[in-house]
């Protein structure tokens, strides 16, 4: 089974902005330096805030530079991201039969499930920026997790835990510790993937081990004390690969050069 790439916090604009890097040239020089650095990689998972203002252009925007994607894409969405617009550019099939970006793929004898955080509607900010599993989301977690052929990766935009950052721990999943009792009644994750921080970090909360992934835009600071959620600063963007081999689920990142 080939590498999965991971990409998080796009957050496309319309177009060209007056201030600051371009989402959509960021996105494709990641894509270009991921087909020759991991050309044998199985699939392309976008972890959400797809658009900076969940706007239809936004979105058109992005399915465009996606056709230079050399594997398969996953699409989720996260807080900055607006559910019905997303579906009005990408297909109403991007949706489940719950009305969520959600879903699952078995790959071999790993199950990745791909869970829909986004605590709108209503589109109530800056509430809506943290995360959300209401129960029919949690109830269709509990069912993936019941029948799973063997280990499970989760990917969600928010990390369900404080990751040390005191703004960004503001914003995460709000019932975080409910989605961890639920993982650990069934002992099956073997890894969470997440994005939000626009940071690089890893660790295991409760016993399972979890990684954040930088963006290709801005990245947060390294002030761990610091209450602007604004915060930001230009280092390089990056990308992350999951390597899923029989023994283990390896996790790296891969800045890219501009």
């Amino acid at each position: 089974m080939g590498p999965i790439l991971v990409l998080t916090d796009l957050h496309y604009t319309p177009d060209v902005p007056t201030e600051g890097p371009d989402p959509d040239a960021r996105l494709a020089a990641c894509l270009a330096h991921a087909a020759k650095a991991v050309p044998e990689a199985a699939l392309l998972v976008l972890t959400g805030d797809l658009a900076n203002k969940g706007d239809t252009a936004s979105y058109a925007r992005l399915k465009a530079r996606l056709l230079d994607a050399h594997v398969p894409v996953r699409l989720m969405i996260g807080n900055h991201d607006h559910r019905e617009n997303f579906a009005t550019v990408f297909g109403a099939d991007m949706l489940d039969d719950l009305g969520f970006v959600q879903g699952v793929q078995d790959m071999g004898d790993t199950r990745v499930i791909f869970l829909d955080t986004l605590f709108a509607p209503p589109y109530d900010y800056p509430a809506s920026h943290c995360g959300w599993l209401c129960e029919t989301r949690m109830n269709w977690l509990y069912r993936q997790l019941s029948d799973a052929p063997g280990r499970v990766v989760i990917f969600l935009h928010h990390p369900p835990h404080d990751v040390g950052f005191r703004a960004m721990d503001f914003l995460k999943l709000r019932n975080g510790a409910a989605f961890h009792d639920l993982i650990a009644r069934h002992g099956n994750v073997a890894q969470i993937i997440c994005g939000h921080i626009h940071r690089t970090i890893s660790g295991t909360h409760r016993g399972t081990p979890f990684a954040v992934f930088k963006s290709p835009m801005m990245q947060m600071p390294l002030d761990f004390h610091t209450l602007n959620f604004e915060a930001e600063c230009d280092d390089p963007p990056a990308f992350g690969i999951v390597l899923l081999t029989p023994e283990a689920v390896l996790v790296h990142s891969e800045d890219v050069p501009l």
